[in-house]
């Protein structure tokens, strides 16, 4: 296994389409939510504990070699916002493209043949974990951390928040990125036996609420 494969795929430079998403900021930022490092740090904090639990554990189920098909079945039933799944399939798409060019297999392959619209991120993301060598533990960290960077990176161009600042946020927030992987690979384990029926299904309504909102608007500078 290349430790070094877990940087190219967390690096946000990777071409995985994350860049033009802001993990709900840009609709919380709107609602007078998030105003400044505080109000970035607990709307992380809440994504973290929700959606990114949810989407860390359906990766880490994926990179243990868990049935794609049923795993995208579980994260539609957990994505009650119809703007979401659509976010979540446009940014599997875009991730699928990128992995394949960069770890080119036949499991990558067989993915995009299965589900020509996109599949789920986070489904994608513990197939291409696999496909670059790595383990449930990587895909878990990758999708925690893109969790919390996400917004911080677009809060940044939001309300021009000091870069500092941001980072800051993340660095705080990092034991708890701890707690929330481990979680998620304990499920995503337990699932191989008990079905993803097991896996966590935390809600997060103001962010779903939020995306249909933000959906809905003429002029946005982020695509979610």
């Amino acid at each position: 296994m290349s430790r070094a494969a877990l940087l190219v795929l967390a690096d946000g430079r990777f071409p995985a389409g994350g860049h033009a998403h802001s993990g709900g900021a840009e609709a919380a930022v709107r609602a007078g939510r998030i105003t400044d490092g505080a109000s970035l740090e607990a709307f992380c904090r809440g994504r973290l504990h929700t959606s990114g639990l949810v989407s860390a554990a359906l990766a880490a189920a994926a990179a243990l070699g868990g049935e794609p098909a049923s795993l995208d079945a579980a994260a539609d039933a957990r994505t009650p916002s119809a703007a979401l799944r659509i976010a979540a399939r446009r940014l599997g798409r875009q991730l699928l493209r990128a992995a394949r060019a960069t770890w080119p297999c036949a499991e990558l392959d067989a993915l995009a043949g299965e589900f020509p619209k996109g599949a789920h991120q986070p489904v994608v993301l513990g197939v291409t974990a696999r496909a670059a060598g790595l383990g449930p533990e990587d895909a878990a960290y990758c999708s925690v951390y893109e969790c919390v960077s996400g917004p911080a990176s677009a809060t940044v161009r939001l309300l021009s928040l000091d870069p500092f600042d941001a980072t800051a946020v993340l660095a705080r927030l990092a034991p708890e990125l701890d707690v929330v992987a481990h979680a998620a690979v304990s499920a995503a384990r337990c699932s191989l036996d008990e079905g993803v029926g097991i896996l966590p299904a935390a809600s997060a309504p103001l962010l779903e609420i939020g995306a249909e909102a933000h959906a809905a608007w003429p002029a946005r500078l982020f695509a979610s």
